[in-house]
């Protein structure tokens, strides 16, 4: 399954690189952290890295990683306001568990 932008995401992104045109898209994965294990990261692409799947939509490539694409695969990234700023909010049907402060996340394949 593809990774997807809400359309408040794929405009955001689309900003994003209209004002770095040296970014090739985004950047989406998985890094270690939290006290449940994952936690999700995104960024600007700069390059395009061995194992990547590019999911292309509107435009917009979105860079997964070999090793975080198991555990973010079909995820729907959004954005939220809150307060006076945004963030991304993603909607990721792997998560099994997260943790109470919502900084970390595991899913079915990666629970011990």
């Amino acid at each position: 399954m593809p990774v997807t932008l809400a359309p408040a995401a794929l405009a955001r992104v689309q900003r994003y690189l209209a004002e770095s045109p040296d970014a090739l898209g985004l950047r989406f994965g998985v890094t270690r952290t939290g006290c449940s294990g994952w936690q999700h990261v995104a960024d600007l692409a700069r390059d395009e890295r061995p194992g990547d799947t590019v999911f292309e939509q509107d435009g917009v490539r979105i860079y997964v990683d070999l090793t975080s694409l198991p555990l973010v695969d079909g995820t729907r990234i959004d954005v939220v306001k809150q307060r006076l700023g945004e963030q991304f909010l993603f909607h990721n049907p792997n998560v099994a568990e997260a943790c109470g402060c919502g900084e970390s996340f595991t899913t079915e394949a990666t629970a011990d």
